[in-house]
């Protein structure tokens, strides 16, 4: 019989139950001592004609040393792609050499497949093989599909609470996701705490070294949840600043670090080795190209940015600032050349939807309801002569449907984008869609009437709300339709999934449709409403280690 899409999820994760939590071992040169694919297995970067598989081997991955109870040489690894989720109908076979000096880590760059097809993939190693993940190749370029179903997530601070959000994402079955940034954290355990307690521990110190790295990452794909969603669809993956450090600028840490270019090369190594990534993202020292292009065919056009690695340090010493230094036209969060680059690509569009995934707020959030404006140094507010140079790009480009997503700041909102922010009556000439954490900053609270108060005097700010979730979207055509996805709570595993609210963006319409309002059906005796969502929201945004 059949396996069906949902015994797949789930036997994706099953390794993973039976991991030792505080596992250390000495690297030896023998065989294999256990089942190696505890970290599951992941695709990404689809193209017309293929795609990346990934795998990393780790018979203890939760090994201090970061190289998961490995024997210190490399393991040969056989992979096979198949037409079935059985893998009875193998249609390419290879074999791949996981090495050591990349933690056992396996990228298998694929090309020469038939466009817009499903494929199953798995691994072998020495007497065992890994769970099967499901993929897919993208549309052919000169193609215009009919739909897309894609979702996108940020943000899963894995002590905060339980991955169940992932596990609802996976269950949707879309056919692409975005990662949107912050898929680990960096702290070390009861650093950064939530209300009540965390209800799980990050194994290991702070994450400075490169095992400290290796390490948290391991305990991350440890959890069947995060299998489950890397194994049903491929990943289009960027970082924001958590996978290094909170709120790091190109080469300034967040903190004075004599050391932060060895972190930085230590963390950028570690992102590649546990991501689905192609050969054109492997880091050289303490660079890294993270940012390109996703096309499904002529429907949508991906932009995938990197607001990291080339910005300008955060003015005024960061935080919800009144700051001068944000209007600076020389200032940039992207830097030159890959502003360029978007640029190029906005006048070079033939797609239907051009979508930026990116990390931090794009449109303007001023938490002061007087004359001054109060904005986030961390986001585009702090950056207004780059948000503004992109946003007449693609105006003067003529993009036919521009839609910026977006994670960090650990709730969900909807905003429509200007080109003058000091009119609120100036035309909307593009739209924001972002999503809320899976994890980061505990369970939350839903807001009834699906507004923050910030927005009577931002009145371009059409939706909010703070519970833990993802955003599932429809891509058409004629329509983007996005769903605001909810859990109750995160604090205990299990919890349901509900659409707090949808909206609809039509095409050459840039602005939000509210079409669904649907509040938590009741209050969660695990989560309580904060009384001052504007001191909540700077709180959330700012208040970490």
């Amino acid at each position: 019989m059949p396996i069906s899409r949902r015994t797949l999820l789930t036997s994706a994760a099953g390794a993973a139950t039976v991991i030792p939590l505080s596992a250390a071992t000495t690297p030896h040169r023998g065989p294999l001592s256990a089942d190696p694919f505890t970290l599951g297995v992941a695709s990404g970067d689809p193209s017309p004609d293929g795609f990346v598989l990934w795998t990393r081997l780790a018979v203890a991955p939760l090994a201090a040393d970061g190289l998961g109870g490995m024997p210190y040489r490399v393991v040969p690894v056989v992979w096979e792609l198949a037409a079935d989720e059985r893998c009875r109908r193998v249609i390419r076979r290879g074999m791949t050499a996981a090495r050591p000096d990349r933690a056992h880590s396996v990228h298998v760059e694929l090309d020469g497949l038939a466009p817009g097809r499903e494929f199953f993939y798995r691994f072998h190693a020495e007497r065992y093989t890994s769970p099967v993940g499901r993929t897919r190749t993208a549309p052919a370029r000169w193609s215009r599909p009919t739909a897309l179903a894609m979702a996108f997530a940020s943000c899963s601070q894995y002590e905060h609470g339980y991955f169940t959000a992932y596990r609802r994402l996976a269950e949707d079955e879309p056919e692409l996701i975005l990662h949107l940034g912050d898929y680990q954290y960096e702290y070390a355990p009861d650093t950064y705490n939530i209300p009540g307690g965390n209800p799980r521990d990050h194994e290991g110190p702070e994450t400075v070294t490169l095992a400290n790295y290796r390490q948290r990452h391991a305990q991350y794909k440890t959890d069947p949840d995060l299998q489950a969603a890397h194994a049903v669809a491929p990943w289009a993956v960027v970082w924001d600043d958590h996978e290094t450090e909170n709120n790091w600028a190109d080469e300034v840490p967040e903190q004075p670090d004599p050391n932060f270019l060895a972190r930085r090369t230590a963390a950028f190594q570690a992102y590649w080795e546990n991501m689905p990534l192609r050969r054109s993202s492997i880091p050289n020292g303490i660079d890294m190209l993270l940012y390109r292009r996703l096309h499904w065919g002529r429907l949508a056009t991906f932009h995938m940015l990197d607001t990291r690695q080339y910005r300008d340090d955060q003015g005024c010493g960061d935080g919800y600032k009144d700051c001068a230094v944000a209007a600076d036209p020389a200032r940039s969060i992207t830097g030159a050349e890959q502003e360029d680059w978007l640029l190029d690509g906005f006048r070079r569009s033939t797609a239907r939807w051009d979508v930026l995934g990116q990390q931090v707020f794009f449109g303007q959030r001023d938490n002061n309801s007087g004359p001054q404006k109060v904005l986030s140094m961390d986001s585009w507010d702090g950056y207004q002569g780059s948000r503004d140079r992109i946003t007449r790009g693609w105006v003067d480009a003529g993009v036919r449907n521009p839609v910026v997503l977006t994670g960090d700041v650990h709730a969900h909102w909807a905003d429509e984008l200007k080109l003058d922010w000091n009119d609120p009556t100036s035309k909307t000439v593009g739209t924001e869609l972002v999503c809320s954490s899976i994890t980061s900053g505990g369970n939350g609270a839903d807001v009834a009437s699906g507004n923050h108060t910030w927005a009577a005097w931002n009145p371009h700010l059409r939706f909010y709300n703070n519970q833990r979730g993802y955003v599932r979207t429809r891509i058409t055509g004629e329509t983007l339709t996005a769903d605001f996805v909810v859990l109750p709570y995160v604090t205990e595993a299990g919890a349901p999934a509900h659409t707090r609210a949808s909206f609809i963006i039509e095409d050459r319409v840039p602005g939000l449709h509210r079409v669904a309002d649907n509040p938590t059906p009741s209050p969660s005796p695990r989560t309580t409403a904060p009384e001052d969502q504007g001191a909540e929201t700077v709180r959330q945004e700012t208040e970490r280690p």
